[in-house]
Formats: structure tokens, sequence, C-alpha cells
């Protein structure tokens, strides 16, 4: 069965940076577009960004320019690297995979692992 497991979370400094990686296994990976979103306290899940299958990606606007998604098929992996993290990034951070191409939407990404934490400490 598919499984997509999160990590890399943690606690950061305003200013800091983390990467968090996701595994997908029980898929094409090659074929999948890689979604990350994330959810704060009291807030609905939004859209980060994506990375689809021949590598485009796209960005939220809060992230663009601070977040980079990249993806490496031999190891069935996506990263999400987030540099000049502030307050406000944080939240549950979630990676999820749909086949097609790249959308916003969270409703059409069948497949979500459990999320990873992120706290940015002011």
């Amino acid at each position: 069965q598919v499984q997509v497991v999160e990590s890399g979370g943690g606690l950061v400094q305003t200013g800091g940076a983390l990467r968090l990686s996701c595994v997908a296994s029980g898929l094409a990976f090659d074929t999948y577009t890689l979604g990350w979103f994330r959810q704060a306290p009291g807030k609905e899940r939004e859209f980060v960004g994506f990375i689809t299958r021949i590598s485009s990606s796209y960005y939220a606007y809060f992230a663009k320019g601070r977040f980079t998604i990249s993806r490496v098929n031999a190891e069935n992996t996506v990263y999400l690297q987030m540099d000049y993290l502030n307050p406000k990034d944080t939240a549950v951070y979630y990676c999820a995979a749909r086949t097609g191409g790249g959308n916003i939407k969270s409703t059409l990404y069948p497949f979500w692992g459990q999320g990873t934490q992120v706290t940015v400490a002011s």
C-alpha cells in the first residue's frame, strides 16, 4: 500500500532554516506530483508548494523566495527546504502525492503523510 512519511520538523529560531523530508513508497514515485501543505492551530490547511514529475515547481506567495522543493526519484524522496523562517510559519507540515500535474487544492491529493511539526520561536 502507499505510505507517505514526513520527517525533519522541529523547533527553530526566527530567521533559521529547516529541511523537511518526505518518503513515499508503494507508488511509481517518478510519475507523481508531490505537494506540501501546512496547517496552523485554528486555521485551515493551506497550500505551500508542489513539484511535478518533471521537477517543475510552484509555490504559495508566502513561500516564494524562502522555500524550495526538490525531489530525488531514486530515493522516493521529496524535500522542502525552508529558509528565513518566522513565527507565522509555525504549523504541521504535510506531504501529499497525486498523479497528474501540479495542483494547489488539497482535495486532489489522495495520499497523505501524518505530518511533521515545525515551530518557529520569536
